[in-house]
C-alpha cells in the first residue's frame, strides 16, 4: 500500500466508487489527479481532484437535467481521457449504470448492446462514430440523448448534440451528495466469449473496491506513484486497477494520446506504474530485438550476456539461486546495457503489471533479466477482474502468482478453476440461464479454464 497510510481510502471507508471519489477529494483536494495531452496548447496539462470536483458537478447538473432515473442505463465510448472520469462518477452519483464501450468495437456490436441493456444516454468520441452508428440501431432503441465529444460543429439529428453545447459551465455547482449503496449495480461491461451475443456482466460498487483494495496487497503502489493509461478503460482491468487503485492511494493518472503515440508518451511522461496486456511487451521485445540484430556483433554479446546474467540475478534476488561472482558484473552491465531498456519505458517504470493472456516466456525473461518488475496476474470481466497476480517479493514469471486476499479458488472434479471472490459478478444482464450455469448454488464462479 501506500507509504503514507493516511492517504489510502479503504474500502469500507468508500463503500461506492463515487464515494471513494469524494473521500480522495476531502484527503488530498489539491495534489494532481490527472495529466491530460491539451491539443490547443500542444501541452501536457494537471488536473487536481479539486479540479476534477468541478467538472464532475458540471456532469452532474447536466445528467439530472435529462431527467434519467437510478438505475437507468448510460453508456460510454470514448478513448481514456478525463472526461471518461467525470462522466462516470457523475453518473454513478445518481445511481445510474454506466455501460463502457469498445471506441473499435463494430457497430453492429454496439447497437446489440445498447439495445440489450436499454441505453438511453450515450456520450461518444465524436460525430463519425455516430454516422457509423446509426444504421444499426434499431427503429425501437430507448436512446433518447447521445452527446458528442468533439466539436467538430457539422449539423447533428436529434437525439444528438455536442458537448461543449449540452455541458453547461455558467455556474458554479457543488458536488451532489451519492444516491448509491455499497451492493447496488454500478456497471454492465459486455464481453464477448468466444461463441453468441456479448454477454453483459454485472459489477457492484463492492465488486469493484474489494478488488482493488485486495489488489494492492500483491503489488504496492505509493501515493507518489504515476500510472500511464492506455489499455482502454472499458477494459476491466485498466478500470480497476488503472483508474479506480490510483484514487485509492492518491496516485496520478496520466491519460496516453493513443498506441501511435505511446513511445513518445512514455518518455515524456516518465510512469512509474503500467497496467498493460502482453502484446504490448511483445510489440517492443520485437522493435527491441530487430534492433540489436542489426548492432557489431560486441553490442550483441553485451546484450545477451546481460540478459542472461539479469535474469540469473533476478533468480537470485527471489532466493532461487545462489550467488556467483558474476552478479558483480551486473553495475557495469546495467550502466551499460540494462539501462537503455529500462529508457524504453521511461526510466523511471517500479512496478509492470500484464494480464488479459498469458505472456511470452522469452519476453518475461527479457525484461525482467534487464531490471524491469515484470508481474503477471489472471483475472475474469466477470471477478472485477483480478484473481490473481505475482509479487515483486514472490514474482514466478511463468504464473499468475497467488490468489489475491479474499478470493478463494479449487480445482473441479472435471479440472476446471473455480473462484469464490467479494468480486464475484451479480450475474449476466437479461441471462439468468447463463449466470445460473456459471456461479453454482454454493457461490463458486465457473471461469471455464
Amino acid at each position: 500500500m501506500s507509504k503514507d497510510m493516511t492517504d489510502y481510502i479503504s474500502a469500507s471507508a468508500a463503500q461506492t466508487l463515487y464515494g471513494l471519489f469524494r473521500e480522495r477529494l476531502n484527503k488530498t483536494p489539491d495534489s494532481p489527479a490527472y495529466i491530460n495531452y491539451c491539443e490547443q496548447t500542444q501541452q501536457w496539462q494537471t488536473i487536481s481532484w479539486s479540479d476534477a470536483a468541478q467538472q464532475i458537478a458540471y456532469w452532474q447538473q447536466a445528467l439530472k437535467a435529462e431527467g434519467l432515473s437510478p438505475g437507468d442505463r448510460v453508456a460510454l465510448n470514448l478513448k481514456n481521457c478525463p472526461e471518461w472520469v467525470f462522466f462516470d462518477q457523475a453518473a454513478l452519483s445518481l445511481g445510474l449504470i454506466t455501460v463502457p464501450l469498445y471506441p473499435d468495437d463494430r457497430p453492429d456490436s454496439l447497437a446489440f448492446i445498447l439495445q440489450d441493456a436499454d441505453v438511453r444516454f450515450l456520450l461518444l468520441q465524436n460525430h463519425h462514430q455516430w454516422n457509423r452508428l446509426k444504421p444499426s440501431l434499431s427503429e425501437d432503441h430507448q436512446l433518447k440523448r447521445v452527446i458528442i465529444k468533439s466539436a467538430d460543429k457539422l449539423t447533428l439529428d436529434a437525439p444528438a448534440m455536442y458537448l461543449d453545447e449540452w455541458l453547461k459551465k455558467d455556474i458554479i455547482y457543488p458536488l451532489l451528495d451519492w444516491q448509491t449503496e455499497t451492493d447496488q449495480l454500478a456497471t454492465i461491461i459486455y464481453t464477448s466469449g468466444t461463441t453468441g451475443k456479448p454477454k453483459g456482466v454485472m459489477l457492484s460498487h463492492h465488486n469493484i473496491l474489494s478488488v482493488a483494495s485486495a489488489s494492492l496487497k500483491h503489488f504496492k503502489i505509493q501515493s507518489n506513484d504515476l500510472f500511464l493509461s492506455f489499455l482502454p478503460l472499458s477494459h476491466t482491468l485498466e478500470r480497476t486497477a488503472g483508474y479506480y487503485l490510483p484514487m485509492m492511494t492518491g496516485s496520478k493518472v496520466a491519460f496516453s494520446r493513443g498506441i501511435p503515440q505511446l513511445a513518445n508518451d512514455i518518455q515524456q511522461l516518465q510512469p512509474s506504474a503500467l497496467i498493460a496486456v502482453p502484446r504490448i511487451f511483445e510489440r517492443i521485445y520485437q522493435r527491441l530485438h530487430t534492433n540489436v540484430s542489426s548492432q557489431p556483433w560486441y553490442k550483441r554479446f553485451l546484450f545477451l550476456l546481460t540478459h542472461k546474467i539479469g535474469w540469473s540475478y533476478f533468480l537470485y534476488n527471489q532466493q532461487r539461486r545462489h550467488w556467483s561472482p558474476i552478479f558483480l558484473l551486473m553495475p557495469v552491465l546495467d550502466k551499460l546495457v540494462a539501462k537503455n531498456v529500462q529508457a524504453l519505458f521511461g526510466g523511471q517504470l517500479r512496478v509492470a503489471v500484464t494480464g488479459g493472456a498469458a505472456i511470452p516466456h522469452h519476453v518475461a525473461e527479457l525484461f525482467i533479466g534487464m531490471g524491469i518488475n515484470l508481474l503477471q496476474g489472471y483475472g475474469l470481466t466477470e471477478t472485477s477482474p483480478v484473481i490473481s497476480v505475482n509479487t515483486l517479493g514472490d514474482n514466478q514469471p511463468y504464473s499468475v502468482g497467488h490468489p489475491i486476499p479474499t478470493v478463494k479458488v479449487k480445482i473441479a472434479e472435471n479440472s476446471e478453476l473455480l473462484v469464490q471472490s467479494p468480486g464475484n459478478m451479480l450475474g449476466y444482464w437479461n441471462n439468468h440461464k447463463a449466470t445460473a450455469k456459471t456461479i453454482d448454488s454454493d457461490g463458486w464462479l465457473h471461469t471455464g479454464d
